[in-house]
């Protein structure tokens, strides 16, 4: 058996649950996953989609909200939960000086593409949540950076979502840097409190590099690779960008790093192990987001060693063979960033959709 608190404090990595719903709070599920070792959470729209189309636990909540427009309605349901979570884990939070503890919650995925809308979105959803423990997540689309660097510098911890290439999570990691330096400007002096995570959806780049390597029929063991590789080479760009000399200027007034989030871990191939994304990304200062049946097999059979600091060379060596195969990984990311945010934005009209049909049977 692997020990989450193993993880956490004998290889620095610290696990996150992937889910959330409103019988984990009612039930204490939550809690439970909390006492094994569980670290903090993550939500997306799907995630709510899921929970809220499924099962009777938002019955009575909604028939509090008759009269209310579907907008409303869908965040003062997903709202509560976050809220409810972030109470679940403030102890956590406390504990452990503002490092873990977070819950994470989605602006609303439509405004992907427009940056003052969704730094309003961001400052409305951590006013009305109110918890220190809030993480707003922001994609990583060229306008969500801007709007990265512009809520950090505004005192709003972030999760930036959707990263699947090393310019963007560099542009990222730049975006939280500038803003922790504009937030001092702005006469603040206290940076302990904020707090960001950069999220990178591995196993979609897998799915994505297999399906061009199928294309091209190409028959040798390039496949399963490219995301533990990117993924590691980014680790490398974290470590150079969080020791250099104008991070330390910032860390000497008690800025957190931007730890490096492994999310869409369960792999998507069943040929693939079922921990190929969590026993090979294994490293200090990381957060690993689990769904629970790959947190469930990682206490059943992980193999946990620090293990992005191995093979970083052959990771070199992996993706400079890719592009040799006319493999192009920056046209891949950008494609895998478009998919993703459409994909955010099906589920958040697919609820609101089931939602209006919820509220008018009422």
């Amino acid at each position: 058996m692997a020990s989450l608190f193993e993880l956490y404090e004998a290889f620095g990595q610290s696990p996150w649950i992937d889910n959330l719903q409103r019988s984990w709070l009612t039930e204490g599920t939550l809690a439970e996953l909390i006492r094994s070792g569980v670290r903090g959470v993550t939500s997306n729209p799907s995630i709510f989609a899921h929970a809220i189309s499924t099962g009777s636990d938002y019955s009575e909540h909604l028939g509090d909200l008759k009269g209310a427009s579907v907008d409303d309605v869908y965040w003062d349901l997903v709202l509560h939960d976050i809220s409810g979570a972030c109470k679940v884990l403030k102890s956590l939070y406390d504990d452990s000086h503002c490092r873990d503890g977070f819950v994470s919650v989605e602006v609303d995925p439509r405004l992907a593409h427009d940056s003052a809308a969704t730094v309003e979105s961001a400052l409305k959803i951590k006013e009305r949540i109110g918890a220190p423990n809030l993480l707003v997540k922001i994609p990583a689309t060229k306008e969500g950076v801007s709007a990265v660097k512009d809520v950090i510098a505004q005192g709003v911890s972030v999760n930036v979502t959707l990263i699947f290439s090393r310019v963007r999570y560099r542009e990222v990691m730049e975006a939280y840097v500038a803003g922790l330096e504009e937030y001092l400007q702005n006469g603040n002096s206290d940076l302990r409190h904020l707090a960001s995570v950069a999220s990178f959806f591995i196993s979609r780049t897998d799915v994505k590099v297999d399906s061009i390597l199928s294309r091209k029929n190409y028959q040798g063991e390039l496949a399963g690779k490219a995301a533990v590789a990117t993924a590691k080479l980014a680790y490398q760009d974290f470590l150079e960008m969080f020791s250099s000399s104008r991070w330390n200027a910032l860390a000497e007034k008690g800025a957190q790093v931007q730890r490096p989030l492994w999310a869409s871990t369960s792999t998507k191939n069943p040929d693939y192990p079922d921990l190929l994304y969590v026993d090979n990304l294994i490293g200090p200062n990381t957060v690993n987001t689990m769904p629970e049946a790959t947190l469930r097999a990682y206490q059943d059979h992980g193999r946990p060693s620090v293990s992005l600091l191995e093979d970083i060379d052959s990771a070199n060596t992996y993706l400079k063979d890719l592009t040799n195969l006319g493999v192009d990984l920056d046209k891949v990311a950008l494609e895998l960033e478009d998919e993703g945010v459409e994909a955010f934005k099906g589920s958040h009209v697919e609820i609101l959709k089931l939602l209006e049909k919820k509220l008018s049977e009422l």
